[in-house]
């Protein structure tokens, strides 16, 4: 289903009040493609700062996102400067955090931004952030899958903001 340009306008506005998930130069196209499903579920507003570690208009990432791609609010970014504009708050997931999800006070126009699979995101984007999260895990294990990371969190910001329908 294709929109015309006035009212993606009118959607993209209506989804800028509403919680964001935003991928900073995702590396492994599956995780994106199951990301993007997880945000066309729960209807949130999905952002991609670029570069990628591949083409979100090839039609084999197509074919792994499925029609999900056509029902989720999809927004690329250049770099992470573009996409700060305009932001209200930034919440970065990070397994270098103190503070954890569940102790935090999520909005309803909150950007949640996670990492690369591979290696997390640059010491200035740690710096620009509002907020730094962390999902507990045992001591003796590395991270969660993004994929798994994501579900997490937005869960939780949805359920504090009373947004699942």
């Amino acid at each position: 289903m294709f929109f015309s340009t006035a009212r993606m306008t009118q959607i993209i506005l209506k989804q800028s009040n509403l919680l964001k998930v935003a991928l900073y130069e995702p590396d492994i196209p599956q995780n994106t493609a199951a990301i993007i499903r997880l945000c066309a579920c729960f209807g949130v507003r999905l952002d991609i700062i670029e570069p990628c570690g591949f083409l979100l208009d090839d039609k084999r990432f197509d074919k792994v996102a499925m029609d999900y791609k056509n029902k989720c609010i999809l927004k690329s970014f250049r770099n992470f400067s573009d996409f700060k504009k305009n932001r209200k708050r930034i919440i970065l997931m990070t397994t270098k955090a103190k503070k954890k999800y569940f102790n935090f006070k999520f909005k309803q126009n909150d950007t949640i931004l996670f990492g690369r699979e591979s290696a997390g995101v640059p010491k200035f984007v740690h710096n620009s952030v509002d907020y730094k999260l962390v999902i507990p895990i045992q001591k003796n294990t590395r991270s969660l899958n993004i994929v798994t990371s994501v579900a997490i969190a937005l869960s939780e910001a949805l359920r504090q903001n009373s947004n699942v329908k």
